[in-house]
Protein backbone atom coordinates (compact mmCIF):
# COMPACT_ATOMS: atom_id res chain seq x y z
CA UNK A 1 0.00 0.00 0.00
CA UNK A 2 1.67 3.28 -0.86
CA UNK A 3 2.15 6.08 2.08
CA UNK A 4 -1.25 7.50 3.37
CA UNK A 5 -0.14 11.09 2.09
CA UNK A 6 0.60 10.04 -1.23
CA UNK A 7 -2.76 9.41 -2.28
CA UNK A 8 -5.92 12.00 -2.37
CA UNK A 9 -8.68 11.55 0.28
CA UNK A 10 -10.83 8.72 0.30
CA UNK A 11 -13.89 10.26 -1.29
CA UNK A 12 -12.51 12.39 -3.36
CA UNK A 13 -11.21 8.84 -5.40
CA UNK A 14 -15.13 8.60 -5.36
CA UNK A 15 -16.86 11.54 -6.16
CA UNK A 16 -20.47 12.04 -5.21
CA UNK A 17 -22.39 12.22 -8.16
CA UNK A 18 -24.01 16.00 -6.98
CA UNK A 19 -21.45 17.61 -4.25
CA UNK A 20 -23.12 19.67 -1.55
CA UNK A 21 -22.85 23.73 -2.55
CA UNK A 22 -20.24 23.93 0.43
CA UNK A 23 -17.72 21.61 -1.34
CA UNK A 24 -18.41 23.04 -4.85
CA UNK A 25 -17.50 26.39 -3.70
CA UNK A 26 -14.64 25.01 -1.95
CA UNK A 27 -13.34 23.14 -5.13
CA UNK A 28 -13.87 26.46 -7.31
CA UNK A 29 -11.92 28.32 -5.01
CA UNK A 30 -8.87 25.65 -5.50
CA UNK A 31 -9.46 25.58 -9.38
CA UNK A 32 -9.33 29.30 -9.59
CA UNK A 33 -5.85 29.29 -7.85
CA UNK A 34 -4.78 26.59 -10.41
CA UNK A 35 -4.24 23.96 -7.56
CA UNK A 36 -4.50 20.37 -7.57
CA UNK A 37 -5.85 20.75 -4.28
CA UNK A 38 -5.58 21.90 -0.59
CA UNK A 39 -2.95 20.64 1.69
CA UNK A 40 -4.10 21.37 5.73
CA UNK A 41 -1.91 20.98 7.93
CA UNK A 42 -4.40 21.38 11.10
CA UNK A 43 -7.29 18.84 11.00
CA UNK A 44 -8.61 17.09 14.14
CA UNK A 45 -8.47 13.12 14.42
CA UNK A 46 -8.60 11.10 17.43
CA UNK A 47 -10.73 8.55 18.83
CA UNK A 48 -14.09 8.73 19.26
CA UNK A 49 -14.34 8.95 23.14
CA UNK A 50 -11.36 11.49 23.06
CA UNK A 51 -12.92 13.79 20.27
CA UNK A 52 -16.28 13.56 22.13
CA UNK A 53 -14.34 15.17 25.45
CA UNK A 54 -12.93 18.22 23.03
CA UNK A 55 -16.35 18.49 21.78
CA UNK A 56 -17.67 18.55 25.31
CA UNK A 57 -14.85 21.07 26.06
CA UNK A 58 -16.15 23.55 22.92
CA UNK A 59 -19.74 22.88 23.80
CA UNK A 60 -18.92 24.47 27.08
CA UNK A 61 -16.27 27.40 25.90
CA UNK A 62 -18.50 30.16 25.95
CA UNK A 63 -18.53 30.25 29.93
CA UNK A 64 -15.23 30.03 29.89
CA UNK A 65 -14.06 31.89 26.82
CA UNK A 66 -17.18 34.68 26.73
CA UNK A 67 -17.55 33.09 23.13
CA UNK A 68 -19.77 30.42 22.41
CA UNK A 69 -18.27 27.86 20.00
CA UNK A 70 -20.71 25.29 18.28
CA UNK A 71 -18.53 22.31 16.04
CA UNK A 72 -19.64 23.11 12.48
CA UNK A 73 -18.78 19.16 11.62
CA UNK A 74 -19.94 17.04 14.39
CA UNK A 75 -19.97 13.88 12.15
CA UNK A 76 -19.10 10.71 12.07
CA UNK A 77 -15.05 9.86 11.46
CA UNK A 78 -16.39 8.44 8.05
CA UNK A 79 -18.16 10.94 7.22
CA UNK A 80 -15.28 13.41 8.46
CA UNK A 81 -12.82 11.92 6.23
CA UNK A 82 -15.62 12.08 3.22
CA UNK A 83 -16.04 15.90 3.72
CA UNK A 84 -12.43 16.30 3.41
CA UNK A 85 -12.24 14.37 0.22
CA UNK A 86 -15.56 16.96 -0.91
CA UNK A 87 -13.56 19.66 -0.38
CA UNK A 88 -10.54 18.72 -2.47
CA UNK A 89 -8.42 18.10 0.27
CA UNK A 90 -5.56 16.47 -0.92
CA UNK A 91 -3.34 16.22 2.22
CA UNK A 92 -4.13 15.97 6.00
CA UNK A 93 -3.26 15.62 9.28
CA UNK A 94 -4.87 13.86 12.68
CA UNK A 95 -3.85 16.67 15.34
CA UNK A 96 -4.19 14.31 18.41
CA UNK A 97 -2.75 15.39 21.82
CA UNK A 98 -2.68 14.22 25.57
CA UNK A 99 -3.86 15.82 28.55
CA UNK A 100 -2.03 13.57 31.16
CA UNK A 101 0.70 11.18 31.07
CA UNK A 102 0.39 7.77 30.21
CA UNK A 103 -1.84 8.85 26.95
CA UNK A 104 0.80 9.70 24.17
CA UNK A 105 1.70 6.17 23.37
CA UNK A 106 -1.70 5.30 22.98
CA UNK A 107 -2.86 8.19 20.76
CA UNK A 108 0.26 7.20 18.90
CA UNK A 109 -0.89 3.98 18.24
CA UNK A 110 -4.57 4.76 17.49
CA UNK A 111 -3.04 7.06 14.59
CA UNK A 112 -0.51 4.55 12.94
CA UNK A 113 -3.78 2.92 12.01
CA UNK A 114 -6.08 6.04 11.45
CA UNK A 115 -3.04 6.97 9.15
CA UNK A 116 -3.00 3.28 7.56
CA UNK A 117 -6.69 2.92 6.51
CA UNK A 118 -7.57 6.83 5.61
CA UNK A 119 -5.69 7.52 2.56
CA UNK A 120 -4.72 11.23 2.33
CA UNK A 121 -3.83 11.07 6.21
CA UNK A 122 -0.27 12.75 6.59
CA UNK A 123 0.67 9.88 9.98
CA UNK A 124 0.41 12.18 13.15
CA UNK A 125 1.45 11.09 16.92
CA UNK A 126 2.10 13.28 19.91
CA UNK A 127 3.85 13.07 23.05
CA UNK A 128 4.20 14.33 26.80
CA UNK A 129 6.59 15.46 29.03
CA UNK A 130 7.33 12.17 30.91
CA UNK A 131 9.46 9.16 31.23
CA UNK A 132 10.24 7.58 28.08
CA UNK A 133 8.89 10.11 25.82
CA UNK A 134 11.62 10.29 23.75
CA UNK A 135 11.69 6.66 22.92
CA UNK A 136 7.81 6.54 22.14
CA UNK A 137 8.82 9.81 19.63
CA UNK A 138 11.63 7.68 17.88
CA UNK A 139 9.20 4.89 17.89
CA UNK A 140 6.40 6.82 16.01
CA UNK A 141 9.42 8.45 13.42
CA UNK A 142 10.41 4.80 12.79
CA UNK A 143 6.57 3.55 12.23
CA UNK A 144 6.32 6.50 9.58
CA UNK A 145 4.88 9.68 11.52
CA UNK A 146 5.05 12.65 9.18
CA UNK A 147 3.99 15.29 11.71
CA UNK A 148 3.87 15.57 15.26
CA UNK A 149 1.15 17.78 17.66
CA UNK A 150 2.27 19.69 20.67
CA UNK A 151 -0.42 21.15 22.55
CA UNK A 152 1.30 23.10 25.36
CA UNK A 153 -1.85 24.96 26.54
CA UNK A 154 -4.22 22.18 26.91
CA UNK A 155 -0.91 19.85 28.29
CA UNK A 156 -0.44 22.86 30.44
CA UNK A 157 3.34 21.94 30.15
CA UNK A 158 6.98 24.31 30.02
CA UNK A 159 8.23 23.24 26.31
CA UNK A 160 11.68 23.53 28.31
CA UNK A 161 11.12 20.92 30.43
CA UNK A 162 14.00 18.23 30.87
CA UNK A 163 11.78 14.85 30.09
CA UNK A 164 11.39 16.81 26.37
CA UNK A 165 14.68 16.79 25.60
CA UNK A 166 15.21 13.90 23.85
CA UNK A 167 12.29 14.54 22.25
CA UNK A 168 12.69 17.60 20.57
CA UNK A 169 16.78 16.52 19.42
CA UNK A 170 14.70 13.49 18.11
CA UNK A 171 12.67 15.92 15.83
CA UNK A 172 14.99 18.20 15.27
CA UNK A 173 17.64 15.34 13.55
CA UNK A 174 14.35 13.71 12.14
CA UNK A 175 13.77 17.32 9.98
CA UNK A 176 9.73 15.86 11.34
CA UNK A 177 6.95 18.77 11.50
CA UNK A 178 5.35 19.61 14.91
CA UNK A 179 2.67 21.64 15.34
CA UNK A 180 2.54 23.70 18.45
CA UNK A 181 -0.13 25.13 19.86
CA UNK A 182 1.79 27.68 22.15
CA UNK A 183 0.18 31.00 21.83
CA UNK A 184 -2.33 32.46 24.39
CA UNK A 185 -5.05 32.17 22.10
CA UNK A 186 -8.38 31.48 22.76
CA UNK A 187 -7.38 31.41 26.22
CA UNK A 188 -4.08 31.68 28.05
CA UNK A 189 -2.23 28.72 29.44
CA UNK A 190 0.61 28.77 32.52
CA UNK A 191 3.68 27.92 29.48
CA UNK A 192 1.91 29.87 26.41
CA UNK A 193 3.34 32.68 24.56
CA UNK A 194 6.26 33.22 22.56
CA UNK A 195 9.16 33.42 25.91
CA UNK A 196 8.90 29.35 26.11
CA UNK A 197 8.95 28.97 22.82
CA UNK A 198 12.08 31.35 22.23
CA UNK A 199 13.70 29.45 24.87
CA UNK A 200 12.83 26.55 23.15
CA UNK A 201 14.40 27.35 19.80
CA UNK A 202 17.74 29.18 21.10
CA UNK A 203 18.32 25.48 22.29
CA UNK A 204 16.90 23.69 19.23
CA UNK A 205 17.58 26.36 16.05
CA UNK A 206 16.83 23.14 13.91
CA UNK A 207 13.19 22.29 14.99
CA UNK A 208 10.74 22.35 12.33
CA UNK A 209 8.14 23.88 14.46
CA UNK A 210 4.75 25.02 12.78
CA UNK A 211 3.13 27.74 15.23
CA UNK A 212 -0.33 26.62 15.36
CA UNK A 213 -3.04 29.64 15.05
CA UNK A 214 -0.57 32.29 13.64
CA UNK A 215 0.32 32.20 17.20
CA UNK A 216 -2.92 34.05 18.29
CA UNK A 217 -2.54 36.68 19.52
CA UNK A 218 0.93 37.04 19.71
CA UNK A 219 1.23 37.17 16.59
CA UNK A 220 3.90 39.39 15.90
CA UNK A 221 5.80 38.16 18.18
CA UNK A 222 6.17 34.23 16.37
CA UNK A 223 6.59 35.96 13.11
CA UNK A 224 9.69 37.62 14.55
CA UNK A 225 10.94 33.88 15.79
CA UNK A 226 10.01 32.79 12.15
CA UNK A 227 12.49 35.55 10.93
CA UNK A 228 14.61 34.50 13.22
CA UNK A 229 14.58 30.98 12.80
CA UNK A 230 14.60 29.11 9.19
CA UNK A 231 12.31 26.19 10.77
CA UNK A 232 9.43 28.35 11.75
CA UNK A 233 6.56 27.77 10.33
CA UNK A 234 2.87 29.19 10.40
CA UNK A 235 -0.56 27.97 10.10
CA UNK A 236 -3.45 29.73 9.72
CA UNK A 237 -5.77 28.00 11.59
CA UNK A 238 -8.87 30.40 12.94
CA UNK A 239 -6.56 33.34 12.19
CA UNK A 240 -8.10 35.89 9.71
CA UNK A 241 -11.24 34.84 10.31
CA UNK A 242 -15.02 36.93 11.44
CA UNK A 243 -14.40 34.53 14.12
CA UNK A 244 -11.35 35.35 15.56
CA UNK A 245 -11.08 38.94 14.24
CA UNK A 246 -13.31 39.60 17.23
CA UNK A 247 -11.39 38.78 20.16
CA UNK A 248 -7.71 38.42 18.38
CA UNK A 249 -7.71 40.41 15.06
CA UNK A 250 -4.56 40.51 13.01
CA UNK A 251 -2.53 43.83 13.17
CA UNK A 252 -2.98 45.30 9.59
CA UNK A 253 -0.07 46.41 10.15
CA UNK A 254 2.31 43.15 10.13
CA UNK A 255 0.17 42.02 7.04
CA UNK A 256 3.85 43.20 4.67
CA UNK A 257 5.43 40.79 6.78
CA UNK A 258 3.06 37.78 6.35
CA UNK A 259 3.79 38.53 3.01
CA UNK A 260 7.08 38.04 3.04
CA UNK A 261 7.00 35.11 5.48
CA UNK A 262 4.80 33.57 2.24
CA UNK A 263 6.68 30.29 1.48
CA UNK A 264 6.88 29.53 5.33
CA UNK A 265 2.54 30.09 5.90
CA UNK A 266 0.43 26.92 5.58
CA UNK A 267 -2.98 26.42 5.59
CA UNK A 268 -4.40 25.11 9.02
CA UNK A 269 -7.96 24.87 9.32
CA UNK A 270 -9.02 23.01 13.06
CA UNK A 271 -11.88 20.89 10.73
CA UNK A 272 -14.18 19.68 12.42
CA UNK A 273 -13.93 21.88 15.80
CA UNK A 274 -14.76 25.06 14.22
CA UNK A 275 -17.43 27.40 14.03
CA UNK A 276 -18.00 28.22 10.67
CA UNK A 277 -18.03 26.67 7.20
CA UNK A 278 -14.67 25.83 6.23
CA UNK A 279 -14.62 27.96 2.63
CA UNK A 280 -14.66 30.92 5.04
CA UNK A 281 -10.69 30.00 6.28
CA UNK A 282 -10.23 30.25 2.70
CA UNK A 283 -12.11 33.20 2.07
CA UNK A 284 -10.63 35.29 4.78
CA UNK A 285 -6.92 34.42 3.51
CA UNK A 286 -8.36 35.72 0.19
CA UNK A 287 -9.84 38.62 1.78
CA UNK A 288 -5.89 39.64 3.35
CA UNK A 289 -5.12 40.93 -0.47
CA UNK A 290 -1.57 39.43 -0.16
CA UNK A 291 -2.18 37.90 -3.94
CA UNK A 292 -2.76 34.66 -5.94
CA UNK A 293 0.57 33.51 -5.96
CA UNK A 294 0.59 33.63 -1.85
CA UNK A 295 -2.42 31.60 -1.66
CA UNK A 296 -1.35 29.55 -3.85
CA UNK A 297 1.60 28.48 -1.51
CA UNK A 298 -0.10 28.83 1.41
CA UNK A 299 -3.16 26.56 0.22
CA UNK A 300 -1.11 24.05 -1.39
CA UNK A 301 2.52 24.83 -2.62
CA UNK A 302 4.13 24.64 0.83
CA UNK A 303 2.35 22.05 2.72
CA UNK A 304 3.13 20.11 -0.63
CA UNK A 305 6.90 21.49 -0.20
CA UNK A 306 7.06 20.52 3.10
CA UNK A 307 6.05 17.13 2.76
CA UNK A 308 7.03 15.71 -0.52
CA UNK A 309 3.89 14.89 -1.71
CA UNK A 310 4.29 14.03 -5.57
CA UNK A 311 3.02 15.98 -8.41
CA UNK A 312 -0.21 15.18 -9.49
CA UNK A 313 0.68 16.63 -13.06
CA UNK A 314 3.14 13.92 -13.53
Amino acid sequence: MPPAAETPAAAEATPQVAPAPEATAVRAFAERLRLPGLVDVHTHFMPDRVLKKVWAYFDSAGPLTGVEWPIAYREEEARRVELLGEFGVRAFTAMLYPHKADMARWLNGWAVDFAHRTPGCLHTATFFPEEGAGEYVEEAIGAGARVFKAHIQVGGYDPNDPLLDPVWGALADAAVPVVAHCGSGPAPGKHTGPEPIARLLARHPRLRLIVAHMGMPEYTDFMALADAYEGVMLDTTMAFTDFSERFAPFPADALPRLRDLGDRVLLGSDFPNIPYGYLHQLESLERLGLGDEWLRGVCHGNGARLFGLPDPGR
